[in-house]
Protein backbone atom coordinates (compact mmCIF):
# COMPACT_ATOMS: atom_id res chain seq x y z
CA UNK A 1 0.00 0.00 0.00
CA UNK A 2 1.45 3.52 -0.65
CA UNK A 3 1.95 6.18 1.69
CA UNK A 4 3.36 8.98 0.26
CA UNK A 5 5.24 9.40 -2.82
CA UNK A 6 7.25 12.86 -3.54
CA UNK A 7 8.62 14.29 -6.46
CA UNK A 8 10.73 17.29 -7.51
CA UNK A 9 12.49 18.62 -10.95
CA UNK A 10 10.16 16.83 -12.88
CA UNK A 11 8.27 18.19 -15.83
CA UNK A 12 6.23 20.51 -14.59
CA UNK A 13 7.22 19.96 -10.95
CA UNK A 14 9.76 22.49 -9.73
CA UNK A 15 9.74 22.01 -5.86
CA UNK A 16 8.95 19.59 -4.43
CA UNK A 17 5.52 18.33 -3.71
CA UNK A 18 4.14 15.53 -2.17
CA UNK A 19 1.35 13.54 -2.36
CA UNK A 20 -0.13 11.73 0.72
CA UNK A 21 -2.63 9.05 1.62
CA UNK A 22 -2.22 9.23 5.53
CA UNK A 23 -5.65 9.33 6.95
CA UNK A 24 -6.53 12.59 8.43
CA UNK A 25 -7.96 12.23 12.25
CA UNK A 26 -11.00 12.11 11.35
CA UNK A 27 -13.20 9.23 11.44
CA UNK A 28 -15.48 10.43 8.83
CA UNK A 29 -16.52 7.24 6.47
CA UNK A 30 -13.98 5.29 8.01
CA UNK A 31 -15.47 1.92 6.94
CA UNK A 32 -15.28 2.85 3.21
CA UNK A 33 -11.90 4.73 3.33
CA UNK A 34 -9.09 3.31 5.69
CA UNK A 35 -6.88 0.81 5.12
CA UNK A 36 -4.39 -0.74 8.00
CA UNK A 37 -1.32 -2.15 6.65
CA UNK A 38 -0.42 -2.98 10.51
CA UNK A 39 -2.05 -1.60 13.80
CA UNK A 40 -2.15 1.61 14.08
CA UNK A 41 -1.54 3.08 10.69
CA UNK A 42 -4.45 4.65 8.83
CA UNK A 43 -4.28 5.30 5.01
CA UNK A 44 -6.40 6.08 2.54
CA UNK A 45 -8.09 3.94 -0.36
CA UNK A 46 -8.63 6.94 -3.21
CA UNK A 47 -6.74 10.09 -3.96
CA UNK A 48 -8.73 12.27 -6.33
CA UNK A 49 -6.77 15.30 -8.30
CA UNK A 50 -8.14 18.23 -9.49
CA UNK A 51 -7.02 21.41 -11.38
CA UNK A 52 -6.78 23.08 -14.56
CA UNK A 53 -5.52 21.79 -18.12
CA UNK A 54 -1.88 22.07 -17.65
CA UNK A 55 -1.49 22.18 -14.08
CA UNK A 56 0.08 18.71 -13.38
CA UNK A 57 -2.05 16.25 -12.55
CA UNK A 58 -0.69 13.97 -15.21
CA UNK A 59 2.94 14.75 -14.31
CA UNK A 60 2.47 13.31 -11.01
CA UNK A 61 1.02 10.47 -12.50
CA UNK A 62 3.97 9.90 -14.96
CA UNK A 63 6.39 10.19 -12.21
CA UNK A 64 5.13 7.69 -10.53
CA UNK A 65 5.08 5.64 -13.74
CA UNK A 66 9.03 6.70 -14.47
CA UNK A 67 10.27 5.65 -11.46
CA UNK A 68 8.18 1.99 -12.09
CA UNK A 69 9.83 1.86 -14.72
CA UNK A 70 13.15 2.79 -13.66
CA UNK A 71 13.30 -0.16 -11.55
CA UNK A 72 11.69 -2.49 -13.32
CA UNK A 73 13.06 -2.30 -17.05
CA UNK A 74 16.58 -0.97 -16.26
CA UNK A 75 18.53 -0.57 -19.65
CA UNK A 76 21.50 -3.21 -21.02
CA UNK A 77 24.43 -0.50 -21.64
CA UNK A 78 26.06 1.97 -19.46
CA UNK A 79 25.94 4.26 -22.59
CA UNK A 80 22.61 4.50 -22.64
CA UNK A 81 20.61 7.70 -21.51
CA UNK A 82 17.66 7.99 -18.89
CA UNK A 83 14.31 8.98 -19.88
CA UNK A 84 13.88 11.98 -17.71
CA UNK A 85 12.52 15.35 -17.59
CA UNK A 86 13.32 18.07 -15.96
CA UNK A 87 11.65 21.41 -15.26
CA UNK A 88 12.14 23.72 -18.31
CA UNK A 89 10.76 27.02 -17.45
CA UNK A 90 14.49 28.02 -15.09
CA UNK A 91 17.97 28.45 -15.81
CA UNK A 92 19.31 26.09 -13.27
CA UNK A 93 16.30 23.33 -12.91
CA UNK A 94 17.59 21.67 -16.48
CA UNK A 95 21.07 21.29 -15.27
CA UNK A 96 19.96 19.76 -11.73
CA UNK A 97 19.26 16.20 -10.67
CA UNK A 98 15.84 15.14 -10.02
CA UNK A 99 14.94 13.71 -6.78
CA UNK A 100 11.92 11.41 -6.28
CA UNK A 101 11.01 9.68 -2.82
CA UNK A 102 8.06 7.10 -2.30
CA UNK A 103 6.49 5.26 0.87
CA UNK A 104 4.67 2.17 0.99
CA UNK A 105 3.77 -1.13 2.66
CA UNK A 106 4.68 -4.70 1.71
CA UNK A 107 4.19 -7.50 3.65
CA UNK A 108 3.44 -5.26 6.91
CA UNK A 109 6.71 -3.84 6.67
CA UNK A 110 6.91 0.10 5.62
CA UNK A 111 9.77 0.66 3.36
CA UNK A 112 11.08 4.39 2.64
CA UNK A 113 12.70 4.78 -0.89
CA UNK A 114 15.00 7.84 -2.08
CA UNK A 115 16.29 8.34 -5.57
CA UNK A 116 18.35 11.25 -7.10
CA UNK A 117 18.71 10.43 -11.10
CA UNK A 118 19.85 12.67 -13.88
CA UNK A 119 19.30 11.64 -17.89
CA UNK A 120 23.08 10.17 -17.38
CA UNK A 121 23.10 8.59 -14.18
CA UNK A 122 21.24 7.81 -10.64
CA UNK A 123 23.44 9.83 -8.74
CA UNK A 124 22.16 8.34 -5.18
CA UNK A 125 19.67 6.04 -3.99
CA UNK A 126 18.89 4.75 -0.13
CA UNK A 127 15.97 2.28 0.85
CA UNK A 128 15.46 1.66 4.01
CA UNK A 129 12.57 0.14 6.43
CA UNK A 130 10.90 -0.18 9.91
CA UNK A 131 10.93 -3.53 11.51
CA UNK A 132 9.86 -2.59 14.06
CA UNK A 133 12.91 0.26 14.06
CA UNK A 134 13.67 2.58 11.10
CA UNK A 135 17.13 0.48 9.22
CA UNK A 136 19.30 1.19 6.38
CA UNK A 137 18.77 -1.46 3.68
CA UNK A 138 21.74 0.14 1.24
CA UNK A 139 22.89 3.54 0.47
CA UNK A 140 24.28 3.80 -2.94
CA UNK A 141 26.45 6.78 -4.72
CA UNK A 142 27.74 6.79 -8.44
CA UNK A 143 31.24 7.99 -9.04
CA UNK A 144 30.13 10.09 -11.96
CA UNK A 145 34.18 9.73 -13.66
CA UNK A 146 34.90 6.47 -13.64
CA UNK A 147 31.14 5.76 -13.88
CA UNK A 148 31.09 3.18 -10.74
CA UNK A 149 28.44 2.24 -8.58
CA UNK A 150 29.34 2.12 -4.78
CA UNK A 151 27.06 -0.02 -2.63
CA UNK A 152 26.85 -0.11 1.09
CA UNK A 153 24.45 -2.32 3.02
CA UNK A 154 23.27 -1.34 6.66
CA UNK A 155 24.65 -3.35 9.59
CA UNK A 156 21.21 -5.46 9.70
CA UNK A 157 21.28 -6.62 6.10
CA UNK A 158 23.17 -10.34 5.50
CA UNK A 159 24.78 -10.28 2.21
CA UNK A 160 28.52 -11.50 1.92
CA UNK A 161 31.10 -10.14 0.73
CA UNK A 162 31.14 -11.86 -2.88
CA UNK A 163 27.44 -11.26 -3.67
CA UNK A 164 27.99 -7.69 -2.99
CA UNK A 165 30.10 -7.22 -5.32
CA UNK A 166 28.24 -9.01 -8.38
CA UNK A 167 25.71 -6.68 -7.56
CA UNK A 168 27.79 -3.84 -7.63
CA UNK A 169 29.21 -5.00 -10.79
CA UNK A 170 25.66 -5.70 -12.42
CA UNK A 171 24.40 -2.06 -11.25
CA UNK A 172 25.67 0.53 -14.10
CA UNK A 173 25.69 4.07 -13.05
CA UNK A 174 22.79 4.85 -15.37
CA UNK A 175 20.58 1.35 -13.37
CA UNK A 176 19.19 1.84 -9.99
CA UNK A 177 20.36 -0.89 -7.63
CA UNK A 178 16.84 -2.64 -7.30
CA UNK A 179 17.37 -2.81 -11.04
CA UNK A 180 20.68 -4.31 -10.82
CA UNK A 181 19.35 -6.93 -8.22
CA UNK A 182 16.79 -8.20 -11.25
CA UNK A 183 20.36 -8.83 -13.38
CA UNK A 184 21.94 -10.72 -10.20
CA UNK A 185 21.42 -14.52 -9.03
CA UNK A 186 21.51 -13.57 -5.50
CA UNK A 187 19.07 -13.49 -2.51
CA UNK A 188 17.84 -10.63 -0.54
CA UNK A 189 14.56 -10.65 0.97
CA UNK A 190 14.30 -6.62 1.20
CA UNK A 191 15.68 -6.39 -2.05
CA UNK A 192 12.99 -8.52 -3.18
CA UNK A 193 9.84 -7.36 -1.39
CA UNK A 194 10.65 -4.13 -2.47
CA UNK A 195 10.26 -5.44 -6.46
CA UNK A 196 7.00 -7.69 -5.75
CA UNK A 197 5.71 -4.56 -4.45
CA UNK A 198 6.69 -2.25 -8.15
CA UNK A 199 5.75 -5.13 -9.80
CA UNK A 200 2.29 -6.27 -8.71
CA UNK A 201 1.17 -3.61 -6.77
CA UNK A 202 1.95 -0.41 -8.37
CA UNK A 203 0.31 -0.85 -11.82
CA UNK A 204 1.01 1.29 -14.92
CA UNK A 205 -0.78 4.19 -15.86
CA UNK A 206 -4.67 3.88 -17.63
CA UNK A 207 -4.74 6.52 -19.94
CA UNK A 208 -8.17 7.53 -21.46
CA UNK A 209 -6.23 5.37 -25.13
CA UNK A 210 -4.82 2.68 -23.29
CA UNK A 211 -5.72 -0.17 -24.46
CA UNK A 212 -7.59 -1.62 -21.56
CA UNK A 213 -9.96 -3.72 -24.24
CA UNK A 214 -7.49 -5.98 -24.57
CA UNK A 215 -5.78 -5.83 -21.30
CA UNK A 216 -9.19 -7.05 -19.23
CA UNK A 217 -10.09 -9.67 -21.92
CA UNK A 218 -6.95 -11.20 -21.49
CA UNK A 219 -7.33 -11.81 -17.98
CA UNK A 220 -10.99 -12.46 -18.27
CA UNK A 221 -9.78 -15.58 -20.88
CA UNK A 222 -7.09 -16.65 -18.62
CA UNK A 223 -10.11 -16.19 -15.55
CA UNK A 224 -7.78 -13.78 -13.49
CA UNK A 225 -10.74 -11.63 -13.84
CA UNK A 226 -13.93 -12.98 -13.06
CA UNK A 227 -16.64 -12.39 -15.09
CA UNK A 228 -19.31 -12.51 -12.94
CA UNK A 229 -18.08 -9.23 -11.21
CA UNK A 230 -17.76 -7.65 -14.77
CA UNK A 231 -21.26 -8.72 -15.16
CA UNK A 232 -22.77 -7.43 -11.94
CA UNK A 233 -21.25 -4.21 -12.54
CA UNK A 234 -22.86 -3.88 -16.19
CA UNK A 235 -26.05 -4.67 -14.78
CA UNK A 236 -25.93 -2.32 -11.41
CA UNK A 237 -25.02 0.59 -14.04
CA UNK A 238 -28.27 -0.09 -15.97
CA UNK A 239 -26.51 -1.45 -19.79
CA UNK A 240 -29.06 -4.00 -20.15
CA UNK A 241 -26.46 -6.63 -20.71
CA UNK A 242 -27.23 -10.70 -19.31
CA UNK A 243 -24.03 -11.92 -20.65
CA UNK A 244 -20.50 -12.05 -21.80
CA UNK A 245 -19.72 -14.71 -24.28
CA UNK A 246 -16.62 -15.47 -26.38
CA UNK A 247 -16.93 -16.32 -30.06
CA UNK A 248 -14.63 -18.40 -30.75
CA UNK A 249 -14.14 -18.97 -34.99
CA UNK A 250 -11.60 -21.59 -36.30
CA UNK A 251 -10.23 -21.09 -40.12
CA UNK A 252 -8.24 -23.25 -42.07
CA UNK A 253 -4.87 -21.60 -43.56
CA UNK A 254 -2.74 -23.11 -46.70
CA UNK A 255 0.70 -23.53 -46.85
CA UNK A 256 1.43 -20.09 -48.62
CA UNK A 257 -0.24 -18.31 -45.26
CA UNK A 258 2.33 -20.05 -42.86
CA UNK A 259 5.27 -19.08 -45.16
CA UNK A 260 3.94 -15.68 -44.98
CA UNK A 261 3.51 -15.50 -41.23
CA UNK A 262 6.62 -17.31 -40.49
CA UNK A 263 8.68 -14.21 -42.84
CA UNK A 264 6.33 -11.63 -41.73
CA UNK A 265 5.27 -11.51 -38.74
CA UNK A 266 6.76 -11.69 -35.11
CA UNK A 267 5.82 -15.76 -33.85
CA UNK A 268 7.15 -17.78 -30.97
CA UNK A 269 8.73 -21.14 -32.54
CA UNK A 270 6.45 -23.03 -30.78
CA UNK A 271 3.16 -20.89 -32.45
CA UNK A 272 4.61 -21.46 -35.36
CA UNK A 273 5.20 -25.51 -35.06
CA UNK A 274 1.04 -25.71 -33.86
CA UNK A 275 0.09 -23.80 -36.85
CA UNK A 276 2.33 -25.97 -39.03
CA UNK A 277 0.77 -29.02 -37.76
CA UNK A 278 -2.97 -28.10 -36.89
CA UNK A 279 -2.88 -25.42 -40.17
CA UNK A 280 -6.10 -23.84 -38.81
CA UNK A 281 -6.05 -20.25 -36.55
CA UNK A 282 -8.45 -19.90 -33.96
CA UNK A 283 -10.01 -16.36 -33.10
CA UNK A 284 -11.86 -15.17 -30.13
CA UNK A 285 -14.69 -12.20 -30.67
CA UNK A 286 -16.41 -10.52 -27.18
CA UNK A 287 -19.66 -10.14 -27.56
CA UNK A 288 -22.34 -8.79 -25.15
CA UNK A 289 -25.64 -10.22 -24.75
CA UNK A 290 -29.05 -8.30 -24.43
CA UNK A 291 -32.19 -9.04 -23.74
CA UNK A 292 -35.00 -7.19 -25.20
CA UNK A 293 -38.33 -7.64 -24.15
CA UNK A 294 -37.63 -9.92 -21.64
CA UNK A 295 -36.74 -12.62 -23.78
CA UNK A 296 -35.55 -11.65 -26.64
CA UNK A 297 -31.77 -12.21 -26.64
CA UNK A 298 -29.13 -10.62 -29.14
CA UNK A 299 -25.40 -10.53 -29.23
CA UNK A 300 -23.35 -6.93 -29.80
CA UNK A 301 -19.78 -6.93 -30.72
CA UNK A 302 -17.46 -4.82 -28.38
CA UNK A 303 -17.51 -2.05 -31.35
CA UNK A 304 -20.89 -1.75 -31.91
CA UNK A 305 -21.02 -0.89 -28.17
CA UNK A 306 -21.20 2.81 -27.24
CA UNK A 307 -18.58 4.47 -26.05
CA UNK A 308 -19.34 4.49 -22.45
CA UNK A 309 -20.44 0.69 -22.49
CA UNK A 310 -16.76 0.08 -23.48
CA UNK A 311 -15.19 1.62 -20.90
CA UNK A 312 -17.02 0.91 -18.15
CA UNK A 313 -16.70 -3.16 -19.60
CA UNK A 314 -13.06 -2.25 -18.88
CA UNK A 315 -13.72 -0.53 -15.57
CA UNK A 316 -15.10 -3.50 -14.55
CA UNK A 317 -12.33 -5.47 -15.34
CA UNK A 318 -10.03 -3.12 -13.21
CA UNK A 319 -12.57 -2.93 -9.96
CA UNK A 320 -12.44 -7.36 -10.14
CA UNK A 321 -8.46 -6.60 -9.68
CA UNK A 322 -9.35 -3.86 -7.06
CA UNK A 323 -11.70 -5.70 -5.04
CA UNK A 324 -9.66 -9.21 -5.17
CA UNK A 325 -5.73 -8.28 -4.94
CA UNK A 326 -4.08 -5.47 -3.30
CA UNK A 327 -3.04 -3.42 -5.97
CA UNK A 328 -2.81 0.36 -6.63
CA UNK A 329 -4.13 2.16 -10.28
CA UNK A 330 -3.17 5.46 -11.51
CA UNK A 331 -6.38 6.50 -13.64
CA UNK A 332 -5.63 9.60 -15.91
CA UNK A 333 -8.66 11.63 -16.88
CA UNK A 334 -10.86 9.62 -14.93
CA UNK A 335 -14.24 10.79 -16.14
CA UNK A 336 -12.75 10.13 -19.55
CA UNK A 337 -16.28 8.44 -21.89
CA UNK A 338 -18.04 8.19 -18.59
CA UNK A 339 -21.68 9.53 -17.26
CA UNK A 340 -20.91 11.28 -14.15
CA UNK A 341 -23.14 8.90 -12.64
CA UNK A 342 -21.42 6.15 -14.00
CA UNK A 343 -18.37 8.13 -12.35
CA UNK A 344 -19.73 7.75 -9.17
CA UNK A 345 -21.04 4.07 -9.26
CA UNK A 346 -17.77 2.99 -10.01
CA UNK A 347 -15.99 4.80 -7.14
CA UNK A 348 -18.78 3.62 -4.72
CA UNK A 349 -18.21 -0.01 -6.15
CA UNK A 350 -14.57 0.63 -5.27
CA UNK A 351 -15.03 2.09 -1.68
CA UNK A 352 -17.76 -0.18 -0.69
CA UNK A 353 -16.15 -3.47 -1.82
CA UNK A 354 -12.28 -3.06 -1.70
CA UNK A 355 -10.43 -3.99 1.25
CA UNK A 356 -6.27 -3.66 0.08
CA UNK A 357 -6.28 -1.55 -2.81
CA UNK A 358 -5.85 1.87 -3.39
CA UNK A 359 -6.73 4.45 -6.50
CA UNK A 360 -4.91 7.82 -7.99
CA UNK A 361 -7.16 9.45 -10.48
CA UNK A 362 -7.13 12.97 -11.82
CA UNK A 363 -9.94 14.43 -13.40
CA UNK A 364 -12.27 17.93 -14.24
CA UNK A 365 -15.48 16.09 -13.27
CA UNK A 366 -15.94 19.21 -10.05
CA UNK A 367 -19.67 17.81 -9.71
CA UNK A 368 -18.26 14.69 -7.75
CA UNK A 369 -17.49 17.85 -5.12
CA UNK A 370 -21.28 17.75 -4.66
CA UNK A 371 -21.33 14.52 -2.77
CA UNK A 372 -19.90 16.13 0.24
CA UNK A 373 -21.61 12.44 1.93
CA UNK A 374 -19.31 10.23 -0.19
CA UNK A 375 -15.71 11.84 0.04
CA UNK A 376 -13.49 12.68 2.82
CA UNK A 377 -11.65 16.09 2.46
CA UNK A 378 -7.75 14.12 2.76
CA UNK A 379 -8.85 12.61 -0.22
CA UNK A 380 -9.27 15.36 -2.44
CA UNK A 381 -6.50 17.19 -4.19
CA UNK A 382 -5.48 20.01 -6.16
CA UNK A 383 -3.05 21.03 -8.61
CA UNK A 384 -1.88 24.91 -9.54
CA UNK A 385 0.53 26.08 -12.18
CA UNK A 386 2.25 29.03 -9.92
CA UNK A 387 3.63 32.29 -11.53
CA UNK A 388 6.98 30.32 -12.53
CA UNK A 389 5.29 27.97 -14.37
CA UNK A 390 5.69 25.23 -12.08
CA UNK A 391 3.20 22.87 -10.55
CA UNK A 392 1.78 23.31 -6.52
CA UNK A 393 0.25 20.37 -5.20
CA UNK A 394 -2.42 21.21 -1.83
CA UNK A 395 -5.21 18.79 -0.18
CA UNK A 396 -8.48 19.93 0.63
CA UNK A 397 -7.35 19.11 4.14
CA UNK A 398 -4.84 21.91 3.94
CA UNK A 399 -7.48 24.97 4.29
CA UNK A 400 -8.76 26.32 7.55
CA UNK A 401 -12.71 26.90 8.68
CA UNK A 402 -12.02 29.96 6.97
CA UNK A 403 -12.55 29.00 4.05
CA UNK A 404 -14.42 25.30 4.22
CA UNK A 405 -16.72 24.83 7.15
CA UNK A 406 -18.93 21.80 7.61
CA UNK A 407 -21.76 22.53 6.13
CA UNK A 408 -19.76 24.10 3.39
CA UNK A 409 -20.13 23.28 -0.66
CA UNK A 410 -16.66 22.21 -1.59
CA UNK A 411 -18.25 22.53 -5.33
CA UNK A 412 -19.18 25.84 -4.71
CA UNK A 413 -16.14 27.12 -3.18
CA UNK A 414 -13.60 25.34 -6.13
CA UNK A 415 -16.28 26.80 -8.86
CA UNK A 416 -15.54 30.92 -7.80
CA UNK A 417 -11.70 30.38 -7.52
CA UNK A 418 -11.97 30.08 -3.39
CA UNK A 419 -10.03 26.79 -3.56
CA UNK A 420 -7.46 27.49 -6.58
CA UNK A 421 -6.74 25.01 -9.52
CA UNK A 422 -8.85 26.52 -11.82
CA UNK A 423 -7.87 27.79 -14.95
CA UNK A 424 -7.42 32.28 -15.11
CA UNK A 425 -9.59 32.90 -18.13
CA UNK A 426 -9.61 36.28 -19.77
CA UNK A 427 -13.10 37.82 -21.50
CA UNK A 428 -14.50 36.26 -24.48
CA UNK A 429 -13.43 38.85 -27.31
CA UNK A 430 -10.11 37.63 -29.43
CA UNK A 431 -8.39 40.44 -30.59
CA UNK A 432 -8.10 39.48 -33.70
CA UNK A 433 -7.69 42.44 -36.67
CA UNK A 434 -10.09 42.83 -39.77
CA UNK A 435 -7.92 41.36 -42.92
CA UNK A 436 -9.56 44.33 -44.72
CA UNK A 437 -8.62 46.69 -42.19
CA UNK A 438 -4.92 45.50 -42.32
CA UNK A 439 -4.71 46.64 -45.99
Amino acid sequence: MLASFSVQNFRSVKDKVTLSFEAAKSDDLEDYYILEPKKGVRLLKLGLIYGANASGKTNLLKALDFLRDLILEPVDKKTETINVSPFLFSSKTPNENTILSIEFFQEGIKYLYDLEVNKNTVVSEELRFYNPNKALVFKRITDVEKQLTIINFGGKIDINKSHKLTLEANTLWNNTVLGGFLKTNIESTELQNVINWFRSKLKPIVHPKSNLFDYVSNKLDSNVIDKRTILEVLKKADFNISDIVVDVNEQEVTPEFVDLVSKRLMISDSELNKLKLEKKITTKELLFEHVVNGTDKYHLSFDDESAGTQRYYEFGGLLDMLINNEIIFPIDEFESSLHPDLLKHFLLSFLTNSKKSQLIATTHLRELLMEKNIFRNDAIWFTEKIEDGSTDLFSLDDFDSSVIRDTSSVYNAYKVGKLGATPNLSDYYLDIEDDETEK
